[in-house]
């Protein structure tokens, strides 16, 4: 299952303020940023080149494999809801990335509570495409 791209892409003022706390990676070679049941450790925010979010059932069957674009929030959901990331996030070689520690993003969404509220739009983006993408 493909999901629109776009719905895990922020807003220019949430990724500013995500940015100005993330700390830079490039991969020299792909490279899986976090796995599907993993505890969250923080998210990433897709600068440039490709990153792919993959999701597979129980018994190991492709459900979700989808390419994201610049400016994507990878891990969110895990990051807010202090669960276990639920798709796994891989970049290709040649990606730049920020990332943000799950205790840099709560201290910020603390210190600016109306960034909040531009968090909340990615997470609905996200469902609603889900959604879309289940109801075909």
């Amino acid at each position: 299952m493909k999901l629109d791209s776009s719905a895990f892409v922020a807003d220019p003022e949430l990724l500013a303020a995500l940015e100005a706390h993330s700390r830079t990676i490039v991969c020299d070679d792909d490279r899986i940023l976090f796995l599907q049941g993993e505890s969250p450790d923080g998210l990433y925010i897709l600068r440039s080149g490709r990153a792919v979010l993959s999701m597979t059932s129980l018994t190991g069957e492709p459900l979700i494999n989808t390419e994201v674009a610049e400016g994507a929030l990878l891990g969110l959901p895990g990051v807010i809801g202090n669960q276990p990331y639920t798709l796994t996030g891989k970049a290709e070689k040649g990606a730049e990335l920020g990332f943000v520690s799950t205790e840099d993003f709560s201290a910020l969404m603390l210190k600016n509570p109306g960034l909040s509220l531009r968090v909340l739009r990615v997470l609905a983006a996200e469902v609603r495409t889900a959604r879309s993408a289940i109801t075909g």
